[in-house]
């Protein structure tokens, strides 16, 4: 599948409970995460957790396009065996900073994601790499 001529790189182990893509830096990358997220979510069934994942991965996906040039990768880990059951979410970029959590004004029109990741989930954090940083969160599956 391609965005703007450009391919996306991605495989989906539904016995390992592991999906992970690579897009491009374009503004359909946004898109075209959430729907391959949602269709790995799908495959697994946690739909219980799609929107709230989804609406994340829309935010940290945002978040690289504006601040990063390079790829973004996207990674889902199901982890059913720890209880509670637990989805790791993680979203990298070739960028090294890691990013800044701020408080938006009333009128701001961004600057409200990291907020938005740290009120909706269980645990969330950043950590360096050898080609940029991931932002990473765990959503608690029902168990």
């Amino acid at each position: 599948m391609g965005i703007a001529g450009q391919e996306v790189s991605g495989v989906i182990d539904s016995e390992g409970g592991r999906a992970e893509w690579v897009f491009p830096a374009v503004p359909d990358a946004v898109r075209t995460a959430r729907r391959q997220v949602r269709g790995a979510l799908r495959e697994w069934d946690l739909d219980c957790v799609g929107d709230t994942a989804i609406l994340l991965v829309s935010e940290l996906v945002t978040n690289a396009l504006r601040h990063a040039t390079g790829p973004i990768g996207v990674r889902l880990l199901r982890r059913p065996a720890a209880p509670p059951g637990i989805l790791l979410v993680e979203v990298s970029d070739p960028l090294p900073d890691p990013p800044r959590e701020r408080v938006a004004r009333p009128e701001d029109e961004d600057g409200r994601g990291l907020q938005l990741v740290a009120s909706s989930v269980h645990r969330w954090g950043t950590r360096a790499g050898d080609a940029g940083k991931t932002v990473w969160f765990e959503l608690t599956l029902p168990g």
